[in-house]
């Protein structure tokens, strides 16, 4: 459940010093009873007031027009500080212990970390060590800071932070950040990221180099993703940092750049009362698109600050019906609901979203009893292969005895939906089960005895690929998939006991493919970087992917050239026909196992590539399948339990700029006592060639026309506005290049090219850290 919580600023304190309701107590312990009266669990509260903030102007802005003694007074002053910075009682909002516990501290909003003046960079950087300082004194848990505003110093920004997170330890920082910026995604003038000079105004430390009075537009069209990717990305993915996603107007109702954040560390939803709309009886309610947004960012159980909700800004409902309402989004969040809902796979996944599990090797090892009993809770599985068996029985044509054979038997689950199959059909059967595990097989004796007897059942013990089998079979049943389809050797395994099939038998399943799609998560970015070892970076896991976003779509990008979302590697068929057989009708060597595939993704909005989610879909026997593919298991399996995505991960991230085309080549490679994957990715940007003359950027949510003169650089539209209604949407700006191209299926399309922008190291070669044992 998230945590709601109040903001307070100066002047709602102020206002609560002078009531005399609220006891005798500090004003932020009266916020604290205040806040617990209207049904919040903790305040927000900034950690400093004006007065800390017009000493440390007087002490680092100066006026060039001063005279020189007042100066070098002033100047010995604020050495004085730089050497030993510390507050004044009067300074501070909170002095006491038992204030801490119930608050969250705001550290000043003024602090400009990113100003374009070098000494006002390092000024605030020295007056924010010492707000982290005093904070972490009165052993504040978590503090948030205020957002960058100048994107051309957020790596001053970011480099500031990231030399707090190394000098203070325990405490987490949570950055503010807007959902969006109009001003700067339309590129209109921005307010100057620094003090602004005027006659009346100092400037800093004689500096003259912000002297501008209009402000100056941003350099490029980078969203306020970019620059948290740009903050986190050179504080290293530090575990300490994390979001607070400020949702104030105007909001992006584009439910793919939404996605972006769902694969960040959010810790806090900021959400201000003028982010609510008047519903026609008056009472606070959300637009349409931020109800989404917030049912699924639910899934990551962010704690919600709600500011503002003090000021009536809504005729009824008063301050509780904004918590009501949220806590009603929360309700009935789609994720929320399935995790509260028995035998959803949300329900069944409880504490392992985004648990790093090494696949199993159940060739190499034999399988516990507690892990079978796991795979068995799982109704759909089970429920889809009897519906495969049945129809297999109902669709033989020749007259007599059916033999059946259960290849990996494990505690029996699949004979004991085999039988209830035969049954159904009416068959005559008999079914052979064969299990190489010792221990499973004591299982089955006792289930055999108890349940199945000599009359419908017999076990054999051993290795399908070398076991013989009395008699061959119609139909062979196996249950050998891992995460990816064929990473726990289901091939292999399934070469040798082919064997027992007649030429005209049925195995099920009859195929099985493997298919992937690039994520971003900065959660298993972390999780895979934990462990010391190298080998974690480059060994593919199983997981329950929970704060993830799919960077590719379904469009073929500018080039003509890529797949779907999520496309398919390879595919595995059986019974197979091709490989060249010994005596005992085993394949020669595994050569024939192995699959390579090269595959080209759309990247619509920019991102950051952590890794790949690695799905199968499995073809049991006519149009029963089994499936964990994102876009169609609601379809063939839904809420089956027994298989999460593997996460395959990259040792580093890859920034993916908006339009991007990746490159993804991946191979399965075996040798005679393994069989790993190597993977490799590249990026690419669309760019017109010498014949295209003026390509031009289309903005595809507006109905802003493009300038006539605008060119490949200029990312805008000719018209910018400044958008203040919350319904606005985030503006998609993709290249149109001008021409008979757009009406050509050719691969190439005429007009463009790809520029290689970047690539990843190979990772695994020969399999040096995971590979699967034969």
């Amino acid at each position: 459940m998230p945590i709601f919580c109040s903001h307070y600023t100066l002047d709602d304190l102020g206002q609560l010093s002078e009531r005399d309701d609220l006891g005798d107590d500090t004003p932020v312990l009266r916020a604290a009873t205040d806040a617990r009266t209207a049904g919040y669990e903790t305040v927000c509260v900034p950690l400093t007031n004006d007065k800390w903030k017009a000493r440390w102007r007087e002490l680092c802005i100066l006026n060039p027009n001063d005279p020189q003694d007042k100066l070098a007074e002033i100047e010995q002053r604020a050495e004085a500080w730089r050497s030993k910075p510390a507050f004044f009682r009067d300074e501070v909002t909170i002095s006491r212990l038992d204030e801490a516990e119930c608050i969250v501290p705001l550290i000043s909003d003024w602090l400009e970390l990113d100003a374009s003046d070098d000494w006002v960079r390092h000024d605030a950087e020295i007056a924010l060590q010492q707000e982290l300082a005093y904070a972490s004194y009165l052993n504040a848990q978590c503090v948030i800071l205020p957002p960058p505003s100048n994107r051309t110093q957020v790596g001053s920004y970011a480099r500031a932070i990231n030399a707090c997170l190394n000098s203070i330890s325990f405490m987490e920082f949570s950055i503010r950040v807007p959902i969006y910026d109009a001003v700067t995604v339309m590129q209109v003038p921005s307010r100057s990221p620094s003090p602004v000079p005027s006659p009346v105004e100092p400037t800093s430390r004689f500096s003259t180099a912000s002297a501008e009075t209009g402000g100056s537009p941003p350099e490029s069209n980078l969203t306020t993703w970019e620059m948290w990717d740009t903050i986190r990305t050179i504080c290293g993915y530090h575990p300490r940092l994390t979001l607070t996603l400020d949702l104030t107007p105007p909001l992006p109702l584009s439910s793919t750049v939404l996605n972006q954040w769902l694969a960040e560390p959010i810790r806090n939803l900021w959400l201000p009362a003028s982010t609510f709309l008047a519903n026609a009886k008056g009472y606070p309610v959300l637009p349409k698109g931020t109800q989404s947004f917030i049912r699924d960012i639910m899934k990551l159980q962010p704690n919600v600050i709600l500011s503002g909700t003090k000021a009536k800004k809504h005729p009824r409902g008063g301050e509780l019906a904004y918590t009501q309402y949220v806590k009603h989004l929360e309700k009935t969040s789609p994720s929320v609901k399935a995790a509260n809902t028995a035998g959803t796979v949300e329900n069944f996944a409880m504490g392992y979203q985004d648990y790093l599990q090494a696949p199993l090797q159940p060739l190499m090892d034999n399988l516990q009893s507690i892990t079978y009993q796991t795979f068995e809770q799982d109704p759909v599985k089970y429920r889809n292969y009897e519906e495969a068996i049945y129809l297999a029985l109902k669709d033989r044509s020749q007259p007599g005895r059916v033999t059946l054979c259960v290849a990996g038997a494990g505690r029996g689950p699949l004979v004991a939906r085999a039988l209830k199959a035969v049954e159904r059909a009416k068959a005559d059967a008999f079914i052979y089960a064969v299990e190489k595990n010792p221990n499973a097989y004591v299982t089955l004796q006792e289930r055999h005895r108890i349940e199945w007897g000599d009359e419908k059942v017999k076990l054999l013990f051993g290795d399908m690929r070398v076991l013989d089998v009395p008699e061959k079979v119609d139909i062979l049943i196996s249950e050998l998939l891992g995460s990816f389809g064929d990473n726990e050797l289901s091939p292999e395994c399934l070469d040798g006991a082919m064997r027992f099939l007649k030429p005209e038998g049925i195995s099920i399943p009859a195929s099985y493919t493997a298919y992937i799609a690039p994520l971003s998560s900065s959660k298993l970015h972390n999780e895979t970087r934990a462990s010391k070892d190298s080998k974690s970076s480059e060994t593919p896991y199983v997981v329950m992917l929970h704060a993830i976003n799919i960077l590719s779509d379904n469009g073929t990008g500018i080039s003509g050239t890529c797949g779907p979302r999520v496309q398919e590697c390879w595919e595995f068929e059986h019974p197979r026909k091709d490989p060249a057989l010994t005596e005992q009708g085993l394949p020669l060597t595994n050569s024939h196992n192995a699959r390579s595939a090269k595959l080209t993704f759309h990247i619509p909005h920019a991102g950051v590539l952590h890794g790949f989610g690695g799905y199968f879909e499995a073809v049991l026997y006519g149009n029963v399948g089994i499936s964990i593919h994102p876009e169609r298991m609601a379809l063939i399996s839904k809420d089956m339990l027994s298989w999460f995505p593997l996460f395959i991960p990259l040792k580093d991230p890859l920034y993916l700029p908006a339009d991007a085309e990746l490159t993804v080549s991946i191979w399965r490679l075996t040798d005679a006592r393994k069989v790993w994957y190597e993977w490799y990715a590249e990026a690419f940007l669309p760019v017109p060639t010498a014949s295209v003359s003026s390509p031009i950027w289309r903005d595809t949510l507006s109905p802003m026309s493009p300038s006539p003169d605008s060119s490949f650089l200029s990312p805008v539209a000719s018209t910018p506005t400044i958008v203040t209604s919350p319904l606005q949407d985030v503006h998609h700006l993709t290249l149109e290049v001008p021409g008979p191209m757009s009406m050509m299926g050719d691969r190439h399309k005429e007009g463009v090219s790809l520029v290689k922008i970047s690539q990843t190291a190979l990772h695994n070669p020969g399999g040096r850290s995971s590979w699967i044992g034969l």
